[in-house]
């Protein structure tokens, strides 16, 4: 089993260790993502359930996929693929942060066009996320049960468009909103001047209505009654959403400083929702000019594609750069033992094949993005080779340029490198993901690769095979030194 990453690794505590490694990289053409890679021990790994929750019985309101769950509390459980976090308090938030500030110095100083990897579950209470994200999901929710009523059922996310005046109808003749107050909404706002709203429209609504005293209500799907929708909300919370805030604004600021981009990593599903809205926030103020923020969609879930196409969407309204991060998943197991035991509907692709079909969908829409507008980045975040081949056809027959620098590669240390240095040699972007941290606070993770590098295996047998056959091909042709 090849385990480069481990032995490479026993030597990169800090910004002057990981140097020789990165360099020997770089010759290849080859660059680097700094993943800071500590995992909390998570003791019983059991879920906190607020005190206030009890006492209102919010935990058994919540939506099945946004609950607390014993088993679940430790989101170890299942996952190889990634490393995660566990909220103490907000003091180790800021301490997450710190960290991640010295990871991007780290990145500056060692690599040129480097990334640095951060995990909002890191700076964020993860609780938090879980609630946020039950609040945005209901929200869309509502906007396509109300685009049901008027036949839109079915239809692609931004195909989708309600009229304003039946909106603001269906809002008085369920009591949320009278026509004259549904007409406020829209004022001093471009929504609706074309006599129609989309879901991008919605969402900005949702910023702006729930900045008022009024509780924003929406009927329950299953009661037909009308309940707050922010009612999981605390005062501690909504600081909790500025925190989190902040904590991304000095990162990115630093990132900015330091010209190295700042990629988010994507997490379980139920965090997922209030990741990429958090995410989103910080592009809109830091990718006007260049994507310095990049969010990751997981082409496993159902529904990447809306979620790629409604950003790609959003950046063009609002003039700034999409960057992404294309990756397949790593929660998988653990996503679908949780749908199961908690009974919500499984949010991951039946098939691998079907996986595939959706990360080349997503991946073909953002390179004619690249192509039409050049105000687009992607990182292929693969080590599959079928999906490479996919992507440089495509590139080609798009007119994309390796030197364009909008579409780049990666790959985990120590795999795949049969695919990672050709693409390096050949002057295309491509990076490996490179555990950043002192060995003692890392080994957790870099046990989870060791397992995960067990599914490998049969693309090591390939690479080794490939090496052989090109030694052979020299001997026969006596050009067993040539380059």
């Amino acid at each position: 089993m090849k385990m480069t990453f481990y032995g490479q690794f026993v030597a990169g505590e800090d910004q002057e260790a990981i140097k020789p490694l990165l360099r020997r990289n770089q010759a290849f053409g080859v660059g680097a993502v700094l993943d800071y890679s500590v995992e909390e021990d998570l003791g019983d790994g059991r879920s906190r359930t607020s005190a206030a929750e009890k006492e209102m019985g919010g935990e058994e309101k919540r939506e099945k996929q946004y609950r607390a769950h014993q088993g679940f509390g430790d989101h170890h459980g299942g996952v190889t693929g990634a490393h995660t976090y566990f909220y103490a308090d907000e003091a180790k938030c800021d301490q997450h942060m710190e960290t991640f500030l010295r990871c991007i110095d780290a990145s500056s100083g060692s690599s040129e066009d480097g990334f640095s990897a951060i995990k909002l579950t890191a700076l964020a209470r993860p609780q938090f996320l879980v609630h946020f994200s039950e609040v945005l999901v209901k929200w869309r929710r509502f906007f396509h049960q109300m685009a049901a009523q008027e036949g839109q059922a079915g239809r692609a996310v931004l195909d989708t468009k309600l009229e304003v005046e039946k909106l603001q109808e269906a809002l008085a003749n369920l009591g949320i909103a009278s026509k004259a107050e549904s007409q406020q909404w829209f004022t001093g706002e471009k929504l609706g001047t074309s006599g129609a709203v989309d879901l991008l429209d919605w969402n900005s609504l949702f910023d702006s209505r729930t900045k008022l005293s009024r509780p924003l209500l929406i009927p329950n799907r299953k009661t037909g009654q009308l309940e707050p929708l922010l009612s999981c909300f605390s005062e501690e919370e909504e600081l909790q959403m500025k925190r989190v805030l902040q904590r991304m604004d000095v990162l990115a600021k630093r990132a900015t400083e330091k010209g190295v981009r700042l990629m988010v990593d994507a997490e379980q599903s139920y965090f997922q929702p209030a990741i990429s809205r958090l995410t989103t926030e910080t592009q809109r103020r830091f990718n006007r000019s260049q994507p310095i923020i990049y969010n990751t969609y997981q082409c496993y879930l159902r529904e990447a594609y809306n979620n790629v196409t409604g950003d790609v969407e959003l950046s063009r309204r609002e003039g700034w750069h999409f960057g992404a991060k294309l990756v397949r998943g790593a929660y998988m197991e653990q996503e679908r033992e949780r749908a199961a035991q908690m009974g919500y509907e499984d949010p991951i692709n039946p098939t691998y094949e079907k996986t595939n079909e959706m990360y080349h969908r997503c991946l073909d829409y953002v390179l004619e993005e690249i192509k039409h507008s050049r105000k687009a980045s992607v990182m292929v975040a693969s080590h599959n080779e079928d999906t490479v081949k996919f992507t440089l056809r495509r590139m080609m027959e798009l007119g994309i340029h390796p030197s364009d620098k909008k579409v780049c590669f990666g790959q985990l240390l120590g795999m795949c490198d049969q695919i990672t240095f050709p693409l390096g040699q050949a002057g295309f972007p491509v990076y490996k993901y490179v555990p950043y941290g002192p060995v003692k606070e890392v080994l957790p993770y870099l046990s989870r690769r060791a397992q995960e590098n067990r599914g490998f295996m049969q693309r090591a047998n390939r690479e080794r095979d490939l090496l052989w056959k090109e030694v052979k091909r020299r001997l026969l042709t006596g050009n067993l030194f040539s380059h």
